[in-house]
Order: structure tokens, then C-alpha cells, then sequence
């Protein structure tokens, strides 16, 4: 009697997540990246427009934003690394999910030495 499929071997493990983690930050990243080459290409049309755009950078509001954008930076290149080792390594795919949390718990320390720094940077702490 044949065993009945149960799905994909990701199907909610920390390989699926990982997955998805990856493609929502590169996407995120690809956006910032077209939306800074744009503001930045401000300056050669309307030095005014580009100081004005430069200017809802000095927020709280884009503070925060930068928060983001680090985690997902930091998030997208550790997990890359562990994608390459899970890829290339012979003990990769047994060690995935271990990898997926020492990527979790590295980028859980760059995260806590950031924010903090960012905050203080941002209300003159």
C-alpha cells in the first residue's frame, strides 16, 4: 500500500519561509535600488527637486525605513550565503534547517547592534 503524498517538502518548514523571506527582501532591495538611482538622477535635472527629495529622508518616518531596508539587506545576503552552502556543501541539504537559524540568530545580532545606533542617530540620542 503506497503512502499518501503529504505536499511539498517545504510546505510550512523553515525552507518555505526562508523562500519566501528571500524573494520578498530581493524584491524590496530591487525597488529601493531603482527608487535611489532615480532621486539621485535629481540632481542633473532640478538640484531643488533633488534637495527637496533629499530633505523627507531627514524624517523619523524614513528612519524607520532604513531600519527596514538594513534587515532586509542583512536578511537577503546572510540567507544567500546559506543558500549557497545548502547548494554547494555535500551536508548542505541535511543542515538546511540549521543554517536557516544560525541565519536567524545572526541576523538577530546585527539587527540589535543597528537599531539602537539608528534610533539615537535619528532623535539625537
Amino acid at each position: 500500500m503506497a503512502k499518501a503524498s503529504t505536499g511539498t517538502l517545504y510546505r510550512g518548514n523553515e525552507g518555505m519561509w526562508s523562500w519566501v523571506a528571500h524573494r520578498v527582501t530581493g524584491v524590496g532591495i530591487f525597488f529601493f535600488l531603482l527608487v535611489h538611482v532615480l532621486d539621485t538622477a535629481l540632481v542633473r535635472v532640478s538640484p531643488e527637486a533633488y534637495n527637496a527629495v533629499i530633505g523627507t529622508y531627514k524624517t523619523p518616518v524614513m528612519a524607520f525605513g532604513e531600519i527596514a531596508l538594513v534587515a532586509a539587506i542583512a536578511f537577503h545576503a546572510f540567507n544567500g550565503l546559506r543558500v549557497i552552502l545548502v547548494d554547494f556543501s555535500k551536508s548542505g541539504p541535511k543542515n538546511q534547517k540549521k543554517l536557516f537559524w544560525g541565519v536567524i540568530v545572526v541576523w538577530l545580532i546585527i539587527m540589535i547592534a543597528f537599531i539602537p545606533r539608528q534610533l539615537m542617530h535619528t532623535f539625537g540620542g
